[in-house]
């Protein structure tokens, strides 16, 4: 009995000898991080394990490798959503276009015609700052009235900007609603104007010539743009207007505005011929794969 104690005294004695050497020797431990989950995707019909598509994304792939396919799937659709939704360039494109509108009806009798040349710049293939230039004539005996006006050769320009409604597509198409700001110099001569006297019967005519003025308007527009042939694009656009200021002379006020058409009109059309510079030589972010297939 007393060699059975004294054993287990210096079996005791050995451990508790044992046990801080031992403690010593672990290094200090951080707790494990709650293991994330991890499912390997299976074929149901054949029991296989799935292989990554090839035309799958470099992080999909490495969350296969990984096992992780939870995060892959997540990948997937967070690809799918990039090619739902295309994300452009800040400076995706510019056009260069010219309205020739004005030009093609005069060859049926419009008597007024403006041309002017622009520069769009096509911001994320949505916002669209533009600018316009442009000089406009016109050469008429109204209808009903006792004067000729001649409108000489004047120029005018306008500012603005255009939302494009198909900002997802290709900006080959695109649906535009815009806002400008015009202004115009005015420079005219009514001639032949005819003043009868009642009384005595008599009719006089003179002249007033050298007349000029100052104008400016908003628009609002609204219109398509589609590619044609490579860089080309033609675009059609209905504009309401309405006048903000339009000074009358000493003696008359001017019955055409260049960029604006007859002063009493509140509508206008203009047809566009574009020709697209791209700003950009990467394409547009889009998805490199769908979600796994089977």
């Amino acid at each position: 009995m007393t060699k059975r104690v004294k054993f287990m005294m210096t079996l005791l004695w050995a451990l508790c000898m044992t046990l801080p050497a031992v403690a010593q020797q672990q290094p200090d431990t951080v707790p494990a991080r709650r293991q994330e989950r991890r499912i390997t995707p299976v074929r149901p019909s054949t029991n296989t394990v799935l292989q990554p598509g090839r035309d799958m994304s470099a992080d999909m792939i490495e969350h296969y490798i990984l096992g992780d396919t939870l995060e892959a799937q997540a990948q997937a659709r967070r690809d799918s959503l990039r090619k739902a939704y295309t994300r452009y360039p800040r400076l995706t494109s510019l056009w260069l276009g010219a309205n020739v509108a004005d030009l093609a009806l005069t060859a049926f009798g419009q008597d007024y015609a403006s041309v002017d040349v622009h520069a769009t710049l096509n911001m994320w293939n949505r916002l669209q700052p533009t600018v316009e230039v442009g000089l406009g004539r016109a050469k008429s005996r109204p209808e009903d009235m006792n004067f000729t006006y001649r409108g000489k050769a004047s120029p005018y320009a306008k500012v603005g900007v255009n939302y494009n409604f198909l900002f997802k597509s290709e900006p080959r198409y695109q649906a535009l609603l815009g806002a400008r700001l015009g202004m115009a110099r005015v420079d005219y001569d009514v001639t032949d104007v005819t003043v009868t006297n009642s009384y005595w019967q008599e009719t006089s005519t003179y002249d007033l010539k050298g007349e000029h003025t100052t104008a400016s308007w908003g628009e609002v527009l609204a219109g398509i743009k589609v590619g044609i042939a490579g860089p080309w694009a033609l675009g059609w656009m209905v504009r309401w207007h309405k006048m903000i200021t339009c000074k009358p002379t000493a003696y008359s006020r001017p019955w055409y505005v260049p960029g604006y058409g007859k002063r009493d009109n509140s509508l206008a059309f203009s047809f566009s011929v574009y020709y697209t510079l791209p700003l950009h030589r990467v394409s547009p972010v889009a998805a490199e794969a769908g979600p796994p297939r089977d």
